[in-house]
C-alpha cells in the first residue's frame, strides 16, 4: 500500500511563537500559521479564504523560532500531518492534526524580537513523554480546537 505525508505552507504567524520545554529539557514551540488562499468565484469575484494551521518545531530549531520570529513574520513550513488525540478533564475524547515542522524557512528580515531576551520559557511539566516524536506537547485542548 503506498503512503505519502509531506506538507508544504506558506503563511504569516497569527501570534509569537509558543517555546516550552519538556521535563527532559526538550524545548518544542507551537507556531500558529494564517495560509490564505485566492480565488475566483462562479461570478468571476475575487474572493479570499484563511486556513490556521499549527505547526509544532523541536529542538534547536523551536528555540531559533523564537528567537526571530513574531506575530506578522513571513515564513515557509515543510513536514508532514500528524494526529493526537486525548480526554479532557470532562472525559470527553479530543483529537487534532497539526503539522509536525521538519524545516522552517524565514521569508522577512532577520531581526531579533525585541521581547524574546526578558521572555522565559515555560517549563512543561506532569505529561509524560513518549518520545518527541509521538508526543505533541503545547496547546491546551480547549485552544486546539477553538480553530
Amino acid at each position: 500500500m503506498a503512503s505519502f505525508n509531506r506538507v508544504y505552507l506558506m503563511g504569516n504567524l497569527t501570534k509569537d511563537p509558543e517555546l516550552r520545554y519538556t521535563p527532559q529539557g526538550v524545548a518544542v514551540a507551537n507556531l500558529r500559521l494564517a495560509v490564505n488562499r485566492r480565488f475566483k468565484n462562479k461570478n468571476g469575484e475575487l474572493k479570499e479564504e484563511v486556513c490556521f494551521i499549527t505547526a509544532v518545531v523541536w529542538n534547536k530549531q523551536a528555540e531559533t523560532c523564537n528567537q526571530y520570529l513574531h506575530k506578522g513574520s513571513p515564513l515557509f513550513v515543510e513536514g508532514r500531518l500528524q494526529s493526537r488525540s486525548w480526554e479532557d478533564n470532562a472525559g470527553v475524547k479530543k483529537s487534532v492534526i497539526e503539522v509536525r515542522a521538519e524545516r522552517v524557512q524565514f521569508l522577512g528580515r532577520g531581526e531579533v524580537k525585541p521581547q524574546a531576551a526578558a521572555e522565559p520559557a515555560v517549563e512543561l511539566s506532569g505529561q509524560a513523554e513518549q518520545s518527541s516524536e509521538n508526543t505533541w506537547l503545547g496547546e491546551s485542548e480547549e485552544e486546539a480546537n477553538e480553530s
